[in-house]
């Protein structure tokens, strides 16, 4: 074989890696959608309790259901409130799937694992995610916090048997 031949076939290798790489950054939900990001950041903030960060990713109607039906008005207090003493402290919330409603919504669920006997997981959640006129992504609504294997945790969007639903 020559030089010029193996440099061609080096070069092919190296975009075909290229390619790779750039389509899984692109299909990766949480990498390339903000909806999903406040999600997960919302989860993540509001169940280990820092209402700093989580607060804010509500829009305005939120805010004001939280103030008025949450303990102490934090959102953190709510959400941590669904949730059996029993199963521990938050580990991590992730993205589980979502579906598209128009241009400017999302209906996402994550999954989260909790600390019970080091990682009790399958907690699902569901968030009502928009798009708000200054482009920023803020939840309209949330339901489940319950175990995955729960049949009212199906189609949480829609599923009138989901409890925790707000507003």
């Amino acid at each position: 074989m020559n030089l010029p031949r193996l440099l061609w076939i080096g070069l092919g290798v190296i975009a075909a890696i290229a390619v790779i790489v750039v389509v899984t950054l692109a299909l990766t939900p949480q990498a390339t959608n903000p909806a999903f990001d406040a999600a997960t950041t919302f989860m993540n903030a509001a169940g280990t309790g820092d209402e700093t960060t989580a607060f804010p990713l509500l829009n305005a109607t939120m805010q004001e259901w939280v103030a008025a039906n949450c303990p102490e008005g934090q959102a953190s207090a709510c959400v941590q409130g669904y949730i059996p003493p029993e199963w521990g402290e938050l580990i991590k919330a992730v993205f589980r799937r979502a579906a598209p409603d128009g241009n400017r919504a999302w209906d996402v669920e994550l999954i989260a694992t909790y600390e019970k006997d080091t990682g009790a997981s399958g907690v699902c959640s569901y968030f009502r995610i928009e798009q708000e006129d200054d482009d920023v992504w803020r939840i309209t609504g949330w339901a489940g916090f319950l175990w995955c294997g729960d049949a009212r945790s199906r189609t949480m969007a829609t599923n009138a048997e989901t409890p925790n639903r707000a507003p």
